[in-house]
């Protein structure tokens, strides 16, 4: 018989990359709402941002595009709408078309600046390159696990994708 102490991983807590994923995504929560107080929280930030850049997405693909399930999106679109941030006008077949209103443009622009010297800041503990392929490896951790997702969220996705890249 093996003996549970046996089965253990190899490797330490603090060294497995869910952890530490765990742990960076803390730090970057704990930093945005330093700076932004709690007015605001990260994933309102992300709808707020993803409405700017792509208004008059429906409420599904909104959840699909910032990876939230659609209950979870509901439920923070209502609430954004409650602060006057955002509209949701139902569409046909009980869908919601979102779109930020001038308050919601008005938070946006007020936030983004800051964002900006936040997110440079946490960077700014890693060298030029470091940044760089940090970065690099993120995004291709995320897009290796996001071609995992089912495909109505990859269409949804890759659609935005190629409507803001054309834009620029």
């Amino acid at each position: 018989m093996t003996k549970p102490a046996d089965t253990l991983p190899t490797v330490k807590l603090h060294e497995e990359p869910g952890h530490l994923i765990r742990r960076a995504q803390q730090i970057a929560v704990s930093r945005f709402h330093e700076v932004h107080g709690r007015h605001v929280t990260p994933i309102q930030y992300a709808i707020l941002r993803t409405l700017h850049e792509s208004p008059g997405i429906d409420q599904v693909t909104l959840a699909q595009l910032i990876a939230l399930d659609t209950s979870t999106t509901a439920d923070i679109a209502a609430r954004l709408e409650t602060k006057g941030w955002i509209l949701r006008e139902v569409m046909p077949r009980r869908q919601r078309r979102l779109s930020l209103t001038p308050a919601g443009e008005e938070v946006l622009l007020e936030l983004k600046p800051a964002v900006d010297v936040l997110y440079h800041g946490m960077m700014s503990s890693l060298e030029p390159a470091e940044q760089k392929e940090f970065m690099r490896l993120l995004r291709k951790f995320v897009h290796l696990h996001d071609s995992q997702a089912s495909p109505p969220a990859q269409r949804a996705r890759t659609a935005v994708r190629c409507s803001v890249q054309s834009k620029d």
